[in-house]
């Protein structure tokens, strides 16, 4: 079976609020947002470590959406 990569993002979803989750997929990821906080800005992509030290791979904001599932590395 093929490993599902998985990244850590932090959202911002408000003016002073932001998430972090652990995300296998990010184009379901801004639906998510698009559902669950209609007014967020933006989202930062993470390599996923499980000591949370990972580097930042992408940037996107709901006009600047991911056109993938995954990032190309």
């Amino acid at each position: 079976m093929k490993d599902r990569k998985k990244y850590k993002v932090i959202a911002k979803v408000g003016n002073d609020h932001f998430v972090k989750y652990n995300v296998n997929n990010l184009i379901l990821f801004a639906k998510f947002l698009d559902r669950d906080f209609s007014n967020w800005r933006w989202f930062n992509v993470y390599r996923y470590t499980k000591n949370g030290s990972g580097e930042q791979l992408a940037s996107f904001t709901k006009k600047s959406r991911p056109t993938s599932a995954y990032l190309v590395e």
